[in-house]
């Protein structure tokens, strides 16, 4: 069976990612996001930098995660299971201003992956949407870029790896990091690779 190759590529710095606010991925890239992923695209795939044009290439339907995908020189197709978390009613807001209003929902929605205080939707939920994606693309040997918001990322790779939800919050995905799983069939499994040289 062939293999399937899974790279994830969160998406280049926006304004609201800068400033720890909640959503803003309809933003679109900030200038040093764009600069980065400019300079990302123009060091190859083989040096550690786009992720490569071979496969086919899905997107959030975020603006910044589709302005990230064009600008690394891929064309994708959007991919409603990768969008960003709908923080409902903090959307927009930072983690700031809702410590100083929200004191109590804040701390609930920390402390539990379940929890939607904001009335949006829960880590939970969001890692069991992005997790009926991947366990779709088990098994296909299909080559795949997704770009997506970091924190889809995070809760990616906790499902392929099958750790509990609250690990999440020890993943760290930056902007435009490219985290590779791949897969015979049956698991995935976290490949890191070395840039190569010149």
């Amino acid at each position: 069976m062939r293999a399937t190759s899974l790279r994830l590529v969160a998406h280049g710095h926006t304004a609201a990612l800068r400033r720890a606010r909640f959503g803003g991925s309809d933003d679109g890239l900030d200038e040093g996001g764009l600069r980065a992923a400019l300079a990302q695209a123009q060091a190859g795939p083989d040096r550690g930098g786009r992720p490569g044009v071979d496969g086919a290439c899905v997107s959030s339907p975020t603006a910044a995660a589709i302005q990230t995908a064009e600008t690394l020189g891929l064309l994708p197709s959007i991919e409603t299971a990768l969008a960003d978390c709908d923080h409902g009613d903090w959307t927009g807001r930072s983690i700031e201003e809702i410590a100083v209003e929200q004191p109590q929902a804040l701390h609930e929605w920390l402390s539990s992956a379940d929890s939607a205080p904001h009335g949006g939707e829960s880590v939970a939920a969001l890692r069991d949407r992005v997790g009926r994606w991947l366990d779709g693309q088990r098994g296909t040997g299909r080559r795949v870029t997704a770009i997506a918001h970091p924190l889809v990322i995070r809760v990616a790779v906790v499902h392929a790896l099958d750790l509990p939800l609250a690990t999440y919050r020890q993943v760290d995905v930056e902007p435009l990091a490219i985290v590779r799983l791949t897969s015979q069939g049956t698991r995935w499994h976290l490949r890191l690779t070395t840039p190569r040289a010149g």
